[in-house]
């Protein structure tokens, strides 16, 4: 799986990351959400890259395995060792564990293109905001980063209010950051990205040629 990963790191695709709870089950609106995602992304040949885990992990996977068995895109599963074991799900197509946090986001930041970052706790949290980081330092190349769902509106706002407002950093620090409410608005930001990639935008560069571990 290490030699898997290594290969899928040389190519140039465009990558969707998501992001988001391992606690949120089958019946929640978020898990339906993000499985429609991951299935419309599969059904466009865009590859996914996860956790791997349970919740919403697994709606994304999930959905992209339905949504990719005609263009026969991947999911890729970056997993991470806790005190509460975390399996691998099943519907992960490239797989590689991890010890540490920092080496896993550095390495979905090498794979991606564009993040959905979708309900969620303390890690994911981390994971947006390493992300705005990087893109803020320009250690990774302006990827979109899209809010979606219901949780995300009242963060914006305090940002806005306070670190903002404080100039703790700049407006344009915001402008690559998306809300959206639902899947069907989240894959059109994907598509104009998509686009964009594909015609060499300059916005769309190769994660791996301004990002080294």
């Amino acid at each position: 799986m290490k030699k898997l990963l290594k290969k899928e790191l040389r190519k140039n695709e465009f990558r969707v990351a998501i992001f988001g709870s391992s606690r949120i089950n089958r019946k929640d609106v978020n898990y339906k959400e993000i499985y429609k995602l991951g299935k419309m992304l599969g059904e466009r040949d865009i590859d996914i890259v996860t956790g791997g885990g349970p919740g919403l992990m697994m709606a994304a996977s999930f959905g992209h395995k339905i949504g990719s068995k005609k263009t026969g895109a991947h999911a890729i599963a970056l997993n991470i060792k806790l005190p509460m074991e975390q399996k691998f799900n099943k519907y992960s197509d490239v797989r590689k564990e991890f010890t540490h946090f920092t080496k896993r986001l550095d390495n979905f930041m090498l794979l991606s293109n564009a993040v959905v970052v979708a309900p969620g706790g303390v890690g994911t949290l981390l994971e947006f905001l390493y992300t705005w980081q990087l893109v803020q330092v320009e250690h990774v190349c302006p990827i979109p980063i899209i809010l979606l769902g219901k949780m995300w509106p009242d963060l914006i706002k305090w940002l806005r209010n306070y670190p903002l407002k404080n100039k703790y950093f700049a407006p344009k620090d915001l402008q690559l950051i998306f809300l959206a409410n639902d899947s069907e608005k989240t894959i059109k930001i994907i598509d104009k990205a998509h686009r964009e990639f594909l015609e060499g935008g300059k916005n769309f560069c190769l994660n791996q040629k301004k990002y080294k571990i």
